[in-house]
């Protein structure tokens, strides 16, 4: 027991840039609290003294404001930080190196016994106010954005964003950094006469993802149509193709609006106004 409170102090250390002194975490970190407490009513509860697991654990609820049942099991080096209103059910498991903040629910969706609270790898950091519920897994070293609501297992090394939460694997080739730069997308920028991804490649952002797969899809098949109009001329000189409705940018003011995009015309104007505001202002004297 000793050792495991040896090992959660060093792991606020390793953690929390604002550590600053051994005393200082035994006396004003409830996280740290927290999973002492825990450690205690973990021990009892195994032992079969239900009442005083689960008073000490409400004892430990009442000064840190985290709630963890006593028979969760949780591993080594576990680290909430800041803690409040955090909650994990009676069958969660959390493994080794796992780190909480504030807000996080370890939830069951069932009122049946058995296995009802997630299962956490080694190694995960789960964001400020997310919600994980169900009897899922969490791979090691995934990592769950701030608010998002996890009710589907996450695959080792990934990361899940949103309501519901989406899955955003994690890049295994450094070469794909360069994505946004690919030549179809500038051609596809360069005919709509903005940049229609919005968003970078590198953005954790599922939808966004989606978009730029139907863009790449949309302009391969582009590409495609015009080589088939080549090849068909080739054969036959009297062929022609009527032309493809042009792509306004005004039919995008809505999508770029909401997202705030600094290249749309509201944007435009706006500039244009400030300029005009300028060059009318007549200079101090």
């Amino acid at each position: 027991m000793l050792e495991l409170i040896k090992e959660d102090i060093r792991s606020v250390f390793d953690r929390d840039p604002a550590a600053r002194t051994t005393f200082e975490v035994l006396t004003t970190y409830p996280g740290l609290h927290a999973v002492m407490a825990h450690r205690i009513s973990h021990r009892l509860w195994t032992r079969n003294l239900k009442w005083l697991a689960r008073f000490n654990s409400t004892l430990a609820r009442w000064l840190t404001g985290i709630e963890i049942h006593p028979g969760a099991q949780i591993g080594r080096r576990f680290f909430i930080d800041h803690g409040m209103g955090v909650v994990i059910g009676e069958t969660a498991e959390v493994g080794d190196d796992v780190t909480l903040y504030h807000g996080v629910t370890l939830g069951g969706t069932t009122w049946n016994k058995g296995k009802r609270h997630p299962t956490l790898g080694n190694g995960v950091i789960v964001g400020a106010g997310a919600k994980i519920l169900g009897p899922i897994t969490l791979g090691d070293q995934a990592r769950v954005g701030s608010n998002a609501v996890i009710t589907k297992d996450v695959p080792e090394g990934a990361t899940a964003v949103g309501i519901p939460g989406k899955v955003v694997k994690q890049r295994k080739d450094a070469s794909n950094d360069a994505v946004s730069d690919r030549p179809e997308r500038a051609a596809m920028r360069d005919k709509l006469g903005f940049d229609a991804y919005g968003m970078g490649e590198e953005m954790p952002d599922p939808m966004a993802r989606s978009l730029h797969a139907v863009l790449d899809h949309i302009q391969s098949v582009d590409d495609r149509i015009d080589r088939m109009c080549l090849a068909l001329r080739k054969i036959d000189d009297t062929f022609r193709t009527h032309d493809l409705p042009s792509l306004d940018r005004d039919d995008f003011i809505a999508a770029l609006d909401e997202l705030d995009y600094p290249c749309s015309p509201r944007h435009d104007a706006a500039d244009k106004r400030d300029a005009t505001d300028d060059h009318d202002t007549p200079p101090r004297k």
